[in-house]
């Protein structure tokens, strides 16, 4: 019996659950499921040609049933799951491949894909529906995985997308603002990321920053908690220095040095030292995979051209993009140019914060379009525009012609910055996905 959620992957004999998600409700696609085969229809109401189950709640049903058929699995394969508004990708993928380089297999569940030792497929969204979280665990199972890093998204957990799995590590990285075109509030987004340390197995481990300002909702009495910061926690950083870009610090008197720019990737850095020691590893291995240690693909992705850097990043948010400006100002020999745009059909109130974070850190800002979606690019910018006081900024919605522009003034020794969209090589524009890459844009204009 073969479980699908999505009609149009019906064959004959398969069973379809009819699930309710955000923007659709998989009632409206039971007939054409049946049309394609389905076998047995799993659904809350209605009334078919085929054998039906009607269940209170199609999801709790699913949950549970995988659960039941697959919960062999969970005793195998320890499951770390990684949430918070910036550094989920950084953080999951570097304890992903630390772990796979000191021998121990693990795959990894997020954003920029699913890997086992090199990356087997891109995913929809950055944590999958339930159904094909377990058909990825259920891969991971055979191919002897013995851990799985995840990003846990706020949408996944309120959508109830990893109900039914139990976590052996919990990790929160931050909280700031995003996402509340869905959650409306910053409490409800909190809430909403604070179900993933309701989730910890008995002997998990909550490991949390304490040095955020939302920290004590995710420190569960119940819980076995471990903190981190340059604020006295359990693992606290300090003697933090940039240095010939690289980044050195002592975390608990150990001393480490990193080639990841960012002292936001000090935190991400550090989380995977704490599931490493977790785990038993001595410092001297630690310190040799620390030291080697590079960021995912559109994390501060750096091209060198003569005297001049191109940096691809993924930074959306207010908070990542004041982070990602002041850190290239940091090391920046002249000036800095960002290009930026926000996403159409989403948090529109962290337009005008990133407009007024963009200029005040950079030299210089061009704006343009970043997956508009069913709204119109110039109505984004006008409200990432809007009450700017200031002159260091202009406006070129095409994304091709914005990254030409921003080539072409550059001076000797400055910096480019394309923020954003990091690792995606696409826009989307309406309901058409068009390809599209910052990375390859650039070095194909440099090429010319």
């Amino acid at each position: 019996m073969i479980i699908k959620t999505d009609s149009r992957k019906i064959k004959k004999g398969d069973v379809f659950v009819a699930l309710k998600g955000n923007n659709y409700d998989g009632h409206d696609f039971i007939c054409d499921a049946i049309k394609r085969g389905a076998g047995l229809i799993v659904c809350e109401c209605g009334n078919y040609d085929v054998q039906t189950l009607i269940v209170p709640d199609t999801r709790s049903y699913l949950c549970e049933y995988l659960r039941e058929i697959y919960h062999y699995i969970f005793s195998k394969i320890k499951i770390i799951g990684v949430t918070g508004t910036n550094g989920k990708t950084t953080t999951a993928f570097l304890i992903h491949k630390s772990l796979n380089k000191l021998g121990i297999k693990c795959a990894y569940i997020g954003t920029i894909g699913f890997y086992i030792n090199k990356k087997i497929k891109n995913l929809k969204n950055t944590t999958p529906d339930i159904l094909e979280i377990y058909e990825l665990l259920l891969k991971c199972y055979q191919n002897d995985c013995l851990y799985v890093t995840m990003e846990v998204s706020s949408q996944a957990l309120s959508m109830h997308r990893v109900d039914g799995i139990l976590f052996d590590y919990a990790i929160f990285t931050n909280l700031t603002q995003d996402h509340l075109d869905y959650h409306k509030t910053m409490e409800n987004y909190c809430l909403a990321k604070m179900e993933l340390f309701k989730k910890l197995k008995k002997d998990g481990i909550a490991i949390v920053n304490y040095d955020d300002k939302y920290k004590n909702y995710f420190l569960f009495e119940n819980n076995k908690n471990i903190t981190y910061g340059f604020n006295k926690s359990d693992y606290q950083i300090t003697n933090y220095k940039l240095k010939n870009y690289k980044q050195e610090f002592l975390l608990n008197n150990e001393k480490y040095v990193v080639n990841l720019l960012g002292k936001y990737n000090v935190y991400n850095i550090v989380n995977v030292i704490i599931i490493l020691k977790q785990l038993g590893f001595e410092y001297k291995n630690i310190k040799k995979i620390i030291s080697n240690i590079k960021a995912p693909i559109g994390r501060m992705e750096v091209i060198k051209n003569k005297t001049n850097l191109y940096i691809v990043d993924y930074a959306h948010t207010p908070d990542a993009v004041e982070q990602v400006i002041k850190t290239i100002n940091e090391i920046k020999k002249n000036r800095v140019v960002t290009i930026i745009g926000c996403g159409g059909n989403r948090d529109k109130d962290k337009r005008h914060i990133i407009g007024e974070v963009a200029t005040r850190y950079s030299d210089y800002v061009i704006f343009t379009s970043d997956n508009p979606r069913f709204e119109n690019p110039n109505s984004i910018i006008e409200d990432i525009i809007y009450n700017l006081n200031c002159k260091n900024y202009e406006v070129i919605v095409n994304r091709k012609e914005a990254i030409k522009k921003g080539i072409q003034i550059l001076e000797i020794n400055d910096i480019l910055l394309v923020l954003g969209k990091g690792h995606e090589n696409y826009q989307i524009v309406g309901n058409k996905v068009i390809y599209f890459s910052d990375k390859k844009t650039i070095q194909d204009l440099i090429r010319r």
